[in-house]
C-alpha cells in the first residue's frame, strides 16, 4: 500500500501568519553624499550614564579647587568662582565636544564620541542645543525624562539628541595593519600585477594564523612559478612581500 503524505494541520479560521522578527541591530546606517554607506554604533544608557559620572566628578573636583584658591581673596574670589562655575557648567561639555572631536573626558576614557545624525563632527550649534537641554532631560528629577528618552528611541537618544540631531556613538579605531614576518626584501622574478601583488601580501600578513603546514601547502603552489624548492617558497614570499612594501 503507497505511503501518503500527511497533509499539512489546517489553520484555524481568521488566523494570520506574523512575520519573523527583524533582528535587533544596534548600528546605525547612514549614507553619504557619495552614496557611501557608514555603520555607526550608538552607544546605550550606561556607558553615556559612566561617561557622564566621570565629567561630573572632573568638573566637581575643578571646582572644589577653584573655591579653595579663590576663597582666599575673600568676596572678590567668591564673585570670581560664580562666574567660573557658570562656564563650567553651561561650557565644559560644548568646548570639549567641539574642539576635541565631540568628546569630552569622560567620554573619551569610553571610547565615546558626539556626532551629528549624518556621521559629521559635531558644531557649535548642535552642541549647544544638546546641552542647554539637559535642564529639561534631568526633568523632573535625576534625569528621569532623558532615560526614558534612551530606552525609548532606537539609536539611545535623549531629548537633547532629538532635537540637536545628534548621535554618541563608539569611537571605532582603524584595525592596526598585521606586521609583515621578517625577512630580506627581494624582488619578484617576474611582474606582478595588483591582483597578485595583494595575495603575497595577505599570504604574509596571515601567516601568523595560519599552521605551519597550510602556510607550507601554499607556498609549495607558487613554488614552480617562484623557480625555487617548496621548502624556500615561503621564506621566498615573505621576502617579496617586504620588497613590496618597501622601507617601513
Amino acid at each position: 500500500m503507497p505511503h501518503s503524505a500527511t497533509p499539512p494541520s489546517p489553520r484555524a479560521p481568521g488566523a494570520s501568519v506574523q512575520p519573523p522578527a527583524a533582528p535587533l541591530d544596534t548600528r546605525y546606517r547612514v549614507e553619504t553624499p557619495e552614496a557611501i554607506d557608514l555603520l555607526l554604533r550608538p552607544a546605550g544608557l550606561v556607558p553615556r550614564a559612566l561617561a557622564f559620572a566621570i565629567d561630573l566628578l572632573i568638573r566637581g573636583l575643578l571646582l572644589l579647587a577653584i573655591y579653595v584658591v579663590l576663597g582666599l581673596l575673600g568676596k572678590f574670589g567668591m564673585g570670581l568662582a560664580t562666574i567660573l562655575l557658570f562656564l563650567l557648567t553651561w561650557w565644559y561639555m560644548v568646548l570639549f565636544e567641539v574642539f576635541n572631536q565631540g568628546r569630552s573626558p569622560g567620554k573619551q576614557i569610553l571610547g565615546l564620541r558626539v556626532v551629528h545624525d549624518d556621521g559629521t563632527p559635531v558644531g557649535w550649534a548642535a552642541s549647544l542645543t544638546r546641552n542647554l537641554l539637559r535642564f529639561v532631560d534631568i526633568l523632573p528629577f535625576g534625569y528621569t525624562l532623558g532615560i526614558l528618552s534612551c530606552l525609548n528611541h532606537p539609536a539611545f537618544k535623549r531629548l537633547g539628541d532629538i532635537a540637536a540631531g545628534t548621535l554618541v556613538v563608539y569611537r571605532d579605531t582603524p584595525p592596526a595593519r598585521p606586521s609583515l614576518p621578517q625577512a630580506e626584501a627581494l624582488h619578484a622574478p617576474f611582474a606582478l600585477d595588483l591582483l597578485e601583488q595583494r595575495a603575497l601580501l595577505a599570504f604574509a600578513e596571515r601567516g601568523a594564523s595560519l599552521s605551519a603546514e597550510r602556510r607550507a601547502e601554499l607556498a609549495a603552489i607558487l613554488a614552480e612559478p617562484l623557480q625555487v624548492p617548496a621548502e624556500q617558497a615561503e621564506q621566498r614570499l615573505n621576502g617579496i612581500a617586504r620588497g613590496l612594501l618597501g622601507p617601513t
